[in-house]
């Protein structure tokens, strides 16, 4: 079992990075510190295998804390009805 301290995106919604509560951020990248944004803390939750969270794989989780030091989890796709709410509408010229 291992006690993850969770933080959001400033950044872009429904992004969250998981790290180990010891080791907090020490292991995160620059670059995707950058990416980022200055991390929001959320929470700190003990994870085991097994576990279930809503859009969170576990075991791929734990294995990324344990290999890379950090889960990201990327905001979920955006449906396609969302992203063209005027399909019919000519996409060029003024209005």
């Amino acid at each position: 079992m291992k006690i993850c301290s969770i933080f959001k995106s400033p950044r872009k919604d429904e992004m969250y990075l998981y790290v180990e509560k010891s080791v907090q951020l020490a292991r995160v990248p620059e670059a995707l510190t950058e990416m980022f944004g200055r991390p929001v803390h959320l929470m700190d939750m003990p994870i085991k295998p097994g576990r279930q969270l809503a859009r969170v794989d576990v075991d791929k989780m734990l294995s990324a804390l344990t290999t890379q030091g950090y889960y990201l989890q990327m905001p979920p796709p955006k449906e396609d009805y969302l992203l063209d709410l005027y399909p019919d509408r000519p996409q060029s010229g003024v209005r």
